[in-house]
């Protein structure tokens, strides 16, 4: 494995100069992102498998692995219920040695194939699902026994490994070879690797949501406004789609209940409940919404009658 093998360029390590060893550690990291880059056709063609398996239905997004690439997995699913309002039960993670090994060392559990298959047989991963499995070796039993299961289940599956040929990858519908060669500190997998993991799992995850349209030129409109700031950035979302002032966004945003794409409908004239058949009729999409509502209004030719009025006429 190529993540195993010590480096001559690194065998004197331990005499460099901090700055020196810190330059050399820096220059690894950024090695390691560029090896994604050769990956970006797998990672789309993951993505847009992912997004097609989820859309529209009850289909969960399951995160498979151990130690660092686990927590990894873990800390990307995490993320996506208050960055794009997925939610919890559409999450599940098979994590070696259980949420426990989040934040200690579950001695042997990572070498326990069977139970890797067994986690998937108690999740009921099926056809609706997309399995995610990562594992800087690629020959981890645990995260290789989730995703051969998964795939013998009809989920879709997405392996992401730095070593090519491994068992992971073979097992995977979608295989994401990193090449990230050996590591400055033989082994350590959580420098290289692990960097190289976290831009895949990154791209990955954001490009499903992307093509699932949780995002909308370029902005989180699914996102919870769980505070002061996402309340900001949310007013601040809602003028710049529908062309309102702070005031009538804000007002809009209180009547979605803190939803940005609700809110965006309304504050160009639309009622809520107009507002959210239309996004429930396109899909949940925004941007074919949108469309509607200012076809509506063209079609209208509606005047400005109330304080709503001058976003109607600005649609």
């Amino acid at each position: 494995m190529t993540t195993e093998l010590i480096s001559s360029r690194y065998a004197d390590l331990d005499l460099w100069t901090t700055g020196e060893a810190v330059q050399a550690m820096l220059e690894a990291q950024l090695a390691a992102a560029a090896a994604v880059q050769s990956q970006a056709a797998a990672i789309a063609a993951a993505a847009q498998a992912a997004a097609d398996r989820l859309r529209g239905g009850t289909g969960r997004l399951i995160y498979a692995g151990s130690g660092t690439s686990g927590r990894l997995a873990v800390q990307d699913g995490v993320e996506l219920g208050p960055t794009y309002d997925w939610p919890e039960q559409r999450t599940v993670y098979a994590l070696a040695g259980g949420m426990e090994a989040l934040l200690t060392s579950v001695e042997g559990a990572e070498d326990d194939g069977a139970a890797g298959e067994a986690e998937i047989d108690r999740v009921g991963a099926g056809a609706r699902d997309v399995v995610i499995g990562v594992a800087a070796s690629g020959r981890t039993p645990y995260t290789v026994g989730v995703v051969r299961a998964a795939t013998a289940a009809g989920a879709l599956t997405i392996g992401i490994s730095s070593n090519a040929g491994t068992p992971l990858l073979e097992a995977a519908e979608h295989p994401i070879f990193l090449e990230t060669g050996p590591e400055v500190v033989a082994g350590s997998t959580r420098m290289k690797a692990g960097t190289a993991q976290k831009i895949a799992l990154n791209v990955l995850s954001t490009a499903t949501m992307l093509r699932l349209g949780r995002i909308y030129k370029g902005l989180m409109v699914d996102m919870r406004v769980s505070n002061h700031k996402l309340q900001q950035r949310a007013v601040e979302m809602i003028c710049a789609i529908s062309g309102v002032d702070q005031a009538p966004a804000a007002r809009a945003l209180g009547q979605a209940g803190g939803k940005v794409k609700l809110a965006a409908l309304i504050a160009l004239g639309s009622g809520p409940d107009v507002a959210a058949r239309l996004l429930r009729e396109n899909g949940d999409d925004l941007r074919g919404a949108l469309g509607e509502v200012r076809s509506q209004l063209a079609a209208s030719h509606a005047r400005p009658t109330s304080e709503e009025g001058p976003a109607m006429s600005r649609a």
